[in-house]
């Protein structure tokens, strides 16, 4: 029974969690596209393409675990094959991390002022997983029983370890790019925390799954709970992305009512304001814009009261 419990009870298990995951995704998107019609097109084909990719995903260890505990439940035989929909899933858990990932490591672009190397630097683990994962499936598929799935222990392996490195790269250079942007505004630099502190708690939830599956794989080499984890990876990378995009509004109503504006393109103060002009392209995703007018706004850091207004 014990066997049991680490084997087909931990496919159970994921999908359990994972379905509960995917409809979290599901209402995320329907609030996405009903309260962010305005966005451009091929920010909705993105995450509709993520949608759909999920949904593949789900559909495919729904089909697994039907098949395991349901269809040969009564023919032990069978139970010791690989069905194909478990090795296929793993190629649309990979690409919707692939998408998700190169969305963030174009926000590393726009925050580092185009800077190639932080791009390039993230943008290299980003496809090497997805290389990893291609390279895992192809051998994955030709294999039919179990016993010969420690072959791909090795790649299994980097697949969830590259995973994690490059979650955790793309929070770090996310939150020193944000602490860069910071201005010396009171106000500015409490938003500018908030979405420090949000970049860490997205980015950590996949990093914690991957390292999990990483260590189930090297712990219990001989279960499958290192693959419960990595249902639930791809459900983390839609939430995560939607939960981004979905922020947005919350985030500049939240400034409106501070009295500051706040857009997600880049930093930007007039020359007419008391700290003086800044470069335009500053490597942030905030932009703050602080004119002068007859409105006054006193900073709690500021050496002096300011007169200035924000707007969105």
């Amino acid at each position: 029974m014990g066997a049991v419990d680490d084997t087909f009870g931990a496919f159970l298990i994921g999908v359990v969690i994972s379905a509960t995951l995917y409809g979290v995704t599901f209402v995320q998107t329907w609030y996405y596209f009903s309260r962010y019609s305005s966005d451009p097109w091929y920010m909705k084909l993105l995450v509709g393409a993520i949608l759909l990719s999920d949904t593949v995903h789900q559909a495919l260890i729904t089909h697994t675990v039907y098949t395991y505990l349901i269809t040969d439940f009564d023919i032990p035989a069978n139970l010791g094959k690989l069905v194909w929909s478990l090795s296929v899933e793993v190629l649309f858990n990979g690409f919707t991390g692939l998408l998700v990932q190169s969305f963030l490591t174009a926000r590393v672009y726009r925050l580092s002022n185009k800077s190639i190397i932080a791009t390039a630097t993230v943008l290299s683990l980003v496809i090497a997983e997805f290389v990893i994962i291609v390279v895992y499936v192809a051998k994955a598929v030709r294999l039919t029983t179990f016993v010969e799935v420690p072959q791909l222990k090795p790649l299994s392996m980097c697949v969830n370890a590259v995973a994690a490195a490059g979650d955790v790269l793309i929070a770090g250079f996310l939150c020193v790019l944000l602490q860069r942007a910071r201005t010396g505004f009171r106000r500015s630099d409490t938003m500018i925390n908030k979405l420090i502190l949000f970049t860490i708690n997205t980015g950590l939830l996949t990093s914690i799954c991957a390292v999990m599956s990483l260590i189930s794989i090297t712990m219990w080499p001989n279960s499958y709970i290192y693959m419960a984890f990595y249902f639930c990876l791809g459900r983390l990378y839609c939430n995560c992305l939607l939960a981004t995009l979905n922020a947005r509004k919350g985030l500049r109503r939240e400034s409106q009512d501070e009295h500051m504006g706040l857009s997600l393109r880049g930093v930007q103060k007039s020359a007419d304001s008391p700290i003086g002009p800044l470069r335009r392209g500053m490597p942030n995703d905030i932009s703050i814009k602080i004119d002068t007018t007859r409105d006054y706004v006193e900073d709690e850091y500021s050496p002096a009261r300011d007169k200035c207004a924000q707007s969105v």
